[in-house]
């Protein structure tokens, strides 16, 4: 079996100058996943683009694995950083506006440099960021779960752990799939029909009918 690069940084960047060094890796990194793909991420050619030695780039990152891994913790936080905040403003808002707010916002998060969102949905299993991807998962769910036992009285009986799941899966898959499928080609009334259609689904699947 053949032995799995290492994914983890060798060392945290404290300084500004450290911090601009390891931002110029995973931009670059990024850059070249969206341009020329995995095969042709060599930490060589990392390295040039980004304006560094090679050796520069070994103080911080072993492989390239563990740049692509950067790369994905950093897209992740992105759409999390979102996500958060959109959680956050729907607390207290009835749940029509409140999946309407989800559904938008988590396909706009998605739609966050496309390109590279596709091509990171192939890499995550190589890389091994799989469990990453999951606390972000489990950190929705617990919110998601939150917000619905706060509207318990307005959604039909339903065990509240298997709403969340199908609420979240059901949006974070028509968001994705969106990505996927040349999310850059729609036009912003395709994108509104698809959150109106979404919310529909959702607020139905909640509704006491």
């Amino acid at each position: 079996m053949a032995r799995k690069p290492p994914t983890s940084p060798r060392k945290n960047a404290s300084q500004e100058r450290s911090r601009a060094t390891v931002d110029a890796l995973v931009e670059a990194t990024a850059r070249i996943l969206v341009k020329e793909g995995f095969e042709k991420a060599s930490t060589n050619r990392i390295a040039e683009i980004a304006g560094v030695s090679v050796g520069s780039l070994y103080q911080y990152f072993p492989s390239k694995e563990a740049l692509v891994a950067a790369v994905i913790d950093r897209h992740n936080e992105q759409i999390m950083g979102l996500v958060r905040v959109a959680l956050a403003e729907v607390a207290d808002l009835p749940i029509e506006k409140a999946v309407r707010k989800l559904v938008t916002v988590t396909i706009e998060a998605h739609r966050i440099n496309p390109k590279l969102h596709r091509v990171l949905a192939e890499q995550i299993p190589r890389t091994g960021q799989l469990k990453d991807v999951e606390a972000f998962n489990r950190e929705v769910h617990t919110l998601v779960r939150a917000y619905l036992e706060s509207r318990r009285k307005e959604i039909r009986k339903i065990d509240l752990g298997l709403a969340t799941f199908i609420c979240v899966s059901a949006i974070e898959a028509v968001a994705h799939n969106t990505v996927l499928n040349q999310a850059e080609m729609l036009s912003e009334k395709m994108v509104r029909t698809l959150v109106d259609e979404t919310t529909r689904m959702v607020v139905g699947y909640l509704s006491d009918y």
